[in-house]
Parts: C-alpha cells; sequence; structure tokens
C-alpha cells in the first residue's frame, strides 16, 4: 500500500521557519519524482516544487523561489520542504505528492496544515 505521511506543520508568524516531512512507502522512493504541492482555504491546488530522482534536480514555484527548498533522503524514504521567511499568503494544507508537477489528488498525502499569522 502507498502511503505518505506529512508532518511539521503549524502556527508560526510571518518570518518564521517551518520544515516539513513526508515519509513515504509502499512504492520505488529512489525511483519517484517528488513534489510538495498546497492549497489555500477556498482555492485550487497550487504546485510548489518538485525534486527528480538521478540528479536531485529542484523546480519552484515563483511564489517560494529563493524562500522554500526541496530536498530528499532517498535512504530514509523522506522528503522535506524548507520554509523560510513564511508569508501569510503561504497559508495553505501542504501535501507530499508523487511525481513532478501538479497531479491529481490520488497522488498526493493527507497533508499537514500551515498557518501563518500574526
Amino acid at each position: 500500500e502507498v502511503q505518505l505521511v506529512e508532518s511539521g506543520g503549524g502556527l508560526v508568524q510571518p518570518g518564521d521557519s517551518l520544515r516539513l516531512s513526508c515519509a513515504a512507502s509502499g512504492f520505488a522512493f529512489g525511483s519517484a519524482d517528488m513534489s510538495w504541492v498546497r492549497q489555500a482555504p477556498g482555492k485550487g491546488p497550487e504546485w510548489v516544487s518538485s525534486i527528480n530522482t538521478y540528479f536531485g534536480r529542484t523546480n519552484y514555484a515563483d511564489s517560494v523561489k529563493g524562500r522554500f527548498a526541496i530536498s530528499r533522503d532517498n535512504a530514509a524514504n523522506t522528503v522535506y520542504l524548507q520554509m523560510n521567511r513564511l508569508k501569510p499568503e503561504d497559508t495553505a494544507v501542504y501535501y507530499c505528492q508523487i511525481g513532478g508537477g501538479l497531479r491529481s489528488k490520488q497522488f498526493w498525502g493527507q497533508g499537514t496544515q500551515v498557518t501563518v499569522s500574526s
């Protein structure tokens, strides 16, 4: 059974940092591109970042470029999202996703809430 379990979300103030983790199991993690996507209240899902499998090449949405960093540990079957200089507009549920780009929800985990508010 494929499982993606996100953790690390929370309530923080603008300018703070958070590190999200996604523990993966049930598939060949080392052979899969991985992504983070998010969905803010009342809005559609938004692709945030991807990391490919072989070279660790990363891509970011313009809205997070320079503030967020995606990484992966293939030995631990885990993908991370380091989020710095958080803004209120980063408030969303963050989902780990198998594959690059924005895919349907069947490829997502259960999500972790990130709230940025003063």
